[in-house]
């Protein structure tokens, strides 16, 4: 569903309105004129796709989304190489936007609302503050007011305004709209480590060029073809897939929404549980192309 949402409506859009949009490596084609008066290719960041594209569209270069062609793609064949994937991809963004915010303001010959649309939209809202306000207001914040009846979150803040959001990614892909709140609960778990890479592509910090190679489906059972993808691990494999940041998170819920249960009075404890038993499961690694290890 958030594939989707990057292609169908921020590439098609920002293809339509603006010209542009963040190239994700794969399954495009480039001039070549376009590529040198860029720049070329650099390596100052972890996404040096969408620098590319950002430095070729400041150059005037106009972009064009084509969506009817269809092109093969792996995905991460764990959830460890998930999380690499997008730490990657969310820390280079944000580094990518504080090294270029200057650049893109003292650019000529690019309107104002395009200059405004990389800064704002593209940059600011998408790749900085929605990984850090969607981990901050949903797993911090609602948990925290069960135990502060003082504080009072609106219904828009806390209803209103998410589901407005949620039905915007989700109204291209109707067909799986009954997997919204998986992907909710999903997604949420996910925040809290595109927060980290926000603020570590942010500030610079030292794992900002940190590179890991996205191990893919393919790669994954390369020379193990007659092993099906759902097999069991190795009982010396179950630590690697304990995940103590997502454990934490997961009892700090469990604790919120079980003094909801006995001392509170807003029932936020039907989601909390829910959003906690995400975090569990992440946790314990149950998600990827292999399940885990089951005790003897």
């Amino acid at each position: 569903m958030s594939l989707d949402y990057h292609f169908k409506v921020e590439q098609e859009s920002g293809s339509s309105m603006h010209a542009f949009f963040g190239f994700n490596g794969t399954a495009g084609v480039w001039r070549v004129s376009a590529i040198r008066e860029a720049g070329g290719w650099k390596d100052r960041t972890t996404v040096e796709d969408m620098d590319l594209a950002v430095r070729a569209s400041l150059k005037g270069w106009q972009f064009l989304y084509v969506g009817d062609i269809r092109v093969k793609s792996e995905l991460p064949s764990t959830f460890k190489a998930y999380r690499h994937q997008q730490h990657r991809w969310t820390c280079g963004a944000a580094n990518l936007f504080r090294k270029m915010a200057g650049d893109i303001v003292r650019s000529k010959g690019v309107t104002v609302w395009k200059k405004l649309h990389l800064l704002y939209s593209f940059f600011f809202v998408r790749r900085v503050i929605a990984p850090i306000l969607t981990f901050l207001f949903y797993c911090v914040v609602i948990p925290l007011s069960v135990m502060v009846p003082e504080v009072s979150i609106p219904v828009w803040g806390m209803f209103y305004i998410p589901t407005a959001i949620t039905v915007m990614n989700a109204i291209r892909n109707p067909w799986s709209i009954h997997l919204v709140p998986i992907w909710i609960l999903f997604e949420n778990v996910m925040s809290m480590h595109r927060m980290r890479a926000a603020l570590t592509g942010l500030l610079e910090t030292m794992y900002v060029d940190e590179w890991v190679v996205t191990e893919k489906v393919g790669d994954h059972v390369k020379g193990k073809l007659e092993v099906p993808l759902l097999t069991p691990v190795k009982p010396t494999e179950c630590v690697e897939r304990i995940y103590v940041p997502e454990l934490l998170v997961a009892f700090y819920l469990l604790l919120c929404a079980s003094y909801d249960v006995v001392l509170g009075t807003r029932h936020y404890y039907l989601y909390i549980f829910l959003q906690a038993f995400a975090f569990l499961v992440l946790g314990f690694g149950f998600v990827g192309t292999a399940t885990p290890c089951s005790c003897p």
